[in-house]
C-alpha cells in the first residue's frame, strides 16, 4: 500500500547519491524548469531524513528499457497539463532548481520501510535539500509497470503537497482511507492520491482527504498554486468564433492536451465535396483499450453556420470515432474531456491526438426525415441518384455512431417503426448501387414522445432525495462547484438518498441508467 510521511518542521539535510549511468533519457516537457526525475538505476542515499540518518543502499530497479519508457509514459500523461518536466535524465535534474525538483527513486530496496510501496515527506517539492521519496518495485507486482507509475505519481503527489484521498459511504462514515475509485474495463476510475492500481482510468481529483467527508483537497489548485509552476500554456482556442486552428482535410493528423475542466480546443476543416468523413481522437495510451489514458473525449461537430450537428461521446470508450456523410461545407470541431459513470470531468485530462480521412462521393442526394406520431416513428425520404440502385436499408442507432439494419426496403419511400424501446433514436438510408458503390443519408434524430420522464426526482427537498425510476441506476451529488459528495446505485420503483447531514443550499444530482442520463438541480432546505 502507498504511504505517507509528513514532515511537521522543515530539517535541512545533507543527501548523497552514488548512481550508476543511466541510459535511457528521457523529457516529457523540457523547456520547463520544475522537475520530477524517475531514478531507475539505484543510488546509495545518506540523509537524516530516512532511515534514522543511516545509509541506504538502493539497488537498481532491474527494469528494461521499455519498461522504463512505459513507466516514464504513463507518469508524464499525469502531469501533462502542467509546466513540469518528468525526466528519467539525472543531468537535467540536477540542473533544475533546488527548490523545484523531486527525486523518485524506484528500487527494490525496501526491508529498511516495511509494508508500503512507497513514502514521501509531504511538500518536499520546494524544500531546497533534496530529499528523495521511494517507490519499491518489489512490492509492486512486483515490477509491474502500471503500479510503479502509479506509485511515481502518488509519492511525488505528496511531494507537491497533496495528501491521500478516501472514500466515504452515504452516512460520511469512512470506508477506505485510499480511495479506491470505481468502475470495470476502460473508463474504470480511481484518484492518483487514493489507491490508483486497479483502475485504468486514474486522474487528479476534488475529493475528500482521510480527515473528514467534507474536507475535499482540490488537486489542481494545490499543484498549480503551491510548487512555483502552474498550467501549461493553452495549445489551441477555445471558441470555434475565434480563431480556431485549421485541419488539412488532405491529411488530418493533430496534437493537442486538454489542461483543465473548462479547457476546449477548436478546430475548423472544410471539404469541397460530398464525403464520406471518418475522423478519430485517441487520448494517450500505452496500447490495449486506452491503457494509461486519463482523457475521456468528447468530441462536437458544428455547421458553416455554427449549428450543434451532433455530440459524440461514446460513454464506454475514452476514444471517439466520427463515421458519417458530410456534404460540401465549412465544418468545426470542438474537443474537449468529458467525465462518465466513474468520474466527473474534473480529472479528465490530458493529450490526445486527431487523425482522420474522407473519400469524395459520387453525386447521390439522399433527403431522409421523420416524425413521431401515436408512438410511431414515421420515416420518408427522397433519393435522387445517378447510378442504379439495388437495395435501400434503414438504419438505426441509439448513440448516433453505431448503426444497424432496421429493414430493406423496396419500391416504397416510407417506413412506420414501432417503438419498442423508449429511447431517442437517430436514424440513417444506406444505398447500395449496382456499381457497389454505397451512399448514406444524414441522420436524423427522433425524440421518444415529450412529457415521458425516465426520471421523477424531488427538488426541493429537506433530509433525503426522492427518486422514482422504471430501471435500476447509478446517481452522483455534486456540490454546485462540481465536487462529488455521494454516488451510488438506484433500483426501479421507488429510492431515496440520505442527505440529512448535509447543509442546506443547491446540489446537483446526475442519474444515469434507463438509457440516458440526466442532472437535476436540487436545493436543500
Amino acid at each position: 500500500m502507498k504511504n505517507n510521511i509528513f514532515a511537521l518542521t522543515l530539517l535541512l539535510s545533507c543527501c548523497a547519491f552514488i548512481a550508476q549511468s543511466q541510459p535511457l533519457k528521457l523529457n516529457s516537457y523540457p523547456s520547463a524548469s520544475a522537475t520530477i526525475y524517475l531514478d531507475f538505476d539505484g543510488e546509495d542515499v545518506l540523509t537524516p531524513m530516512w532511515n534514522n540518518g543511516e545509509p541506504i543502499n538502493c539497488l537498481p530497479a532491474g527494469f528494461t528499457n521499455t519498461q522504463i519508457a512505459e513507466v516514464f509514459s504513463r507518469v508524464a500523461e499525469d502531469y501533462r497539463p502542467f509546466e513540469i518536466n518528468i525526466t528519467t535524465d539525472t543531468d537535467v535534474f540536477n540542473a533544475a532548481p533546488f527548490d523545484r525538483r523531486i527525486r523518485v527513486i524506484v528500487t527494490p530496496t525496501s526491508s529498511w520501510f516495511a509494508n508500503a510501496g512507497g513514502v514521501s515527506y509531504l511538500s518536499s517539492f520546494t524544500w531546497g535539500d533534496d530529499t528523495p521519496c521511494f517507490v519499491f518495485s518489489d512490492k509492486l507486482g512486483p515490477n509491474n509497470p502500471k503500479m510503479v507509475a502509479e506509485c511515481c505519481s502518488h509519492e511525488s503527489g505528496h511531494a507537491l503537497g497533496l495528501s491521500h484521498q478516501s472514500k466515504y459511504d452515504e452516512g460520511c462514515h469512512l470506508a477506505s482511507a485510499y480511495n479506491d475509485g470505481d468502475g470495470t474495463g476502460e473508463t474504470a476510475w480511481a484518484p492518483i492520491m487514493g489507491n490508483s492500481y486497479y483502475r485504468n482510468m486514474s486522474g487528479w481529483s476534488n475529493g475528500p482527504t482521510p480527515y473528514g467527508c467534507g474536507s475535499n483537497q482540490d488537486n489542481l489548485s494545490i499543484l498549480t498554486t503551491q510548487n512555483g509552476f502552474g498550467y501549461r500554456p493553452d495549445d489551441h482556442n477555445d471558441d470555434i468564433s475565434q480563431s480556431p486552428s485549421q485541419l488539412s482535410i488532405s491529411n488530418i493528423n493533430t496534437a493537442g492536451i486538454i489542461n483543465s475542466s473548462t479547457d476546449k480546443d477548436a478546430f475548423s476543416f472544410s471539404l469541397q465535396h460530398n464525403s464520406n468523413f471518418h475522423l478519430e481522437a485517441v487520448p494517450f495510451n500505452t496500447g490495449g483499450t486506452n491503457d494509461g489514458a486519463n482523457l475521456d473525449i468528447k468530441l462536437s461537430l458544428y455547421d458553416a453556420a455554427k449549428n450543434l450537428l451532433q455530440v459524440f461521446d461514446p460513454g464506454i470508450s475514452m476514444s471517439v470515432q466520427i463515421d458519417t456523410i458530410l456534404n460540401a461545407g465549412n465544418y468545426y470541431l470542438v474537443v474537449e474531456g468529458t467525465g462518465n459513470m466513474n468520474a466527473t470531468d474534473y480529472g479528465s485530462l490530458g493529450s490526445y491526438t486527431i487523425k482522420g480521412l474522407y473519400a469524395v462521393l459520387p453525386v447521390c442526394n439522399i433527403q431522409l426525415d421523420g416524425i413521431v406520431k401515436n408512438n410511431v416513428h414515421q420515416l420518408n425520404w427522397q433519393i435522387d441518384c445517378n447510378e442504379v440502385i439495388s437495395t435501400v436499408v434503414l438504419q438505426s442507432s441509439v448513440d448516433g455512431v453505431v448503426y444497424s439494419d432496421v429493414n430493406t426496403v423496396t419500391n416504397s419511400t416510407t417506413y412506420n417503426n414501432l417503438l419498442f424501446q423508449n429511447k431517442d433514436m437517430y436514424y440513417r438510408l444506406q444505398v447500395n448501387t449496382r456499381s457497389g458503390n454505397i451512399f448514406y443519408s444524414t441522420t436524423t434524430l427522433l425524440k421518444k414522445p415529450a412529457g415521458e420522464q425516465q426520471f421523477v426526482v424531488s427538488t426541493f427537498v429537506n433530509n433525503s432525495i426522492s427518486i422514482m425510476a422504471p430501471a435500476e441506476f447509478k446517481y452522483q451529488l455534486l456540490d454546485i462547484s462540481g465536487n462529488r459528495l455521494l454516488m451510488g446505485n438506484g433500483k426501479p420503483g421507488s429510492n431515496n438518498i440520505n442527505i440529512q447531514n448535509k447543509p442546506a443550499g443547491a446540489y446537483v444530482l446526475v442519474l444515469s441508467g434507463c438509457g440516458n442520463r440526466k442532472t437535476v438541480r436540487i436545493l436543500k432546505q
